[in-house]
């Protein structure tokens, strides 16, 4: 009697640790528009929730099938030509759908295309089916410009999502009312993804990925695995392409082409492929990027891809992963051990950023200002960019920073193998 008590309180305990990440992301996601009410941080709320939804998505293919695409936003560009078309018929035709549905029959479209398009790309893996996607994504996105009637040639296709039939007296007018229902179809659609990732089919990806031969050999079949995921990322792509539709009420040939596939490689990369909130942190970081600091330089694209490059080549399991990497010392009561050594290397890390930050601000404003203007600001002070000492100051707090830095390591060092050693060890 007791232990079968301890058994469902402990069942109760777990069930309640799974559900509370879920609850206070809602919450999050419901406050967020009450501490930045503008309409522009709500319209990059709003491209931040896509991004994610599509990174999500696409990270059912790489994170958990080993599947890299070179062609995803095929199908987040395709949900999104569909939402559009509907959203034109809802206006012309006076049809009674309301707004709120149109990412699901966004998504249906783009999944009917992957069960097509992956009836043949999902027989084998790697290097073939990254080819695959690649020619299906430049074949479809040449097509956008050849096939007028749906994809509406270099101009796109445009609507309006207010002629909708109301959705409980809501006519999405208003930025905050996309944004909510932007937020719920997120939750909808990760909170649906994560439970696919628990199923047995999900496991099965996981287990196709790492060793596709002992799972065919314990009879299951590994393209159809494959098959499935595929499915069911196009599917939640298509989510994302509608919900895409709604807010920009425009979809054009840019959100299907190589660049936008490349991007949420990117992202998930960033973020993580290896966990499934990696992409999330991908996603928010990379639109931070893309919105906010695009607004105070024309090299963000720059600074990006050095950061893209130093996470693949120093931490490969993303920005996700190098966040997992601290929960040994926090379970082993260490952490604190690391917090001297992360300060001190806060410092020379941060000067080094700023020098080069300097050095490549500078070196553009010379290159690309217009014929006289020598002027320039720059982390709020304003010089000569053709002056000879700014750039000078910029190297040497550049050169000076590494130096700090490299001097910090092995104490670093030091402080990471002892945060995760056991205690038991160290004693043997």
């Amino acid at each position: 009697m007791t232990d079968a008590t301890h058994n469902t309180a402990r069942s109760a305990s777990i069930t309640f640790g799974q559900f509370l990440p879920w609850l206070v992301s809602a919450l999050f996601l419901l406050v967020m528009p009450l501490i930045f009410p503008s309409n522009a941080a709500l319209t990059i709320m709003n491209q931040m929730a896509i991004t994610i939804v599509f990174a999500l998505a696409y990270n059912m293919l790489l994170g958990q099938g080993g599947m890299l695409s070179f062609g995803h936003a095929v199908y987040m560009g395709m949900g999104g030509f569909m939402a559009m078309h509907i959203m034109n018929w809802i206006e012309f035709h006076e049809l009674p759908i309301p707004l709120p549905v149109l990412p699901l029959l966004a998504g249906l479209f783009a999944l009917g295309l992957a069960m097509i398009i992956g009836s043949f790309s999902t027989r084998k893996a790697g290097t073939v089916f990254a080819m695959i996607s690649l020619g299906v994504g430049e074949l479809i996105a040449a097509c956008s410009v050849i096939i007028v009637a749906f994809f509406g040639g270099e101009e796109g296709v445009s609507g309006d999502r207010t002629y909708g039939l109301p959705f409980f007296g809501i006519e999405f007018i208003r930025q905050i009312e996309v944004y909510y229902l932007t937020a719920a179809w997120l939750m909808i659609s990760a909170v649906l993804m994560y439970l696919w990732s628990r199923t047995p089919l999900g496991r099965m990806a996981n287990a196709v990925r790492d060793n596709p031969e002992r799972a065919e050999f314990l009879g299951y079949s590994a393209r159809w695995v494959r098959f499935y995921s595929f499915c069911a990322s196009g599917f939640f792509a298509g989510i994302a392409g509608g919900l895409f539709a709604i807010n920009y009420e425009i979809v054009t040939e840019e959100n299907l082409n190589l660049a936008q596939s490349g991007m949420i490689l990117l992202v998930t990369f960033l973020g993580g492929a290896g966990f499934f909130f990696g992409p999330i942190i991908g996603a928010i970081l990379f639109t931070l990027l893309q919105t906010v600091l695009s607004l105070q330089t024309e090299i963000w694209q720059l600074y990006l891809g050095i950061l893209f490059v130093a996470t693949v080549m120093y931490f490969p399991g993303g920005l996700a992963g190098l966040l997992m990497m601290h929960t040994i010392p926090l379970r082993l009561g260490k952490l604190h051990l690391l917090f001297v050594p992360y300060l001190k290397m806060l410092g020379p890390a941060l000067l080094c950023v700023a020098g080069f930050v300097g050095v490549f601000e500078i070196v553009f404003h010379i290159r690309n200002a217009a014929p006289g203007d020598t002027e320039m600001t720059l982390f709020w002070i304003t010089f000569d960019s053709h002056d000879v000492l700014p750039l000078a100051v910029s190297i040497i707090a550049a050169l000076a920073g590494f130096w700090l830095a490299r001097r910090v390591v092995p104490e670093l060092s030091a402080a990471w193998t002892a945060a995760n050693t056991p205690d038991t060890e160290r004693l043997i």
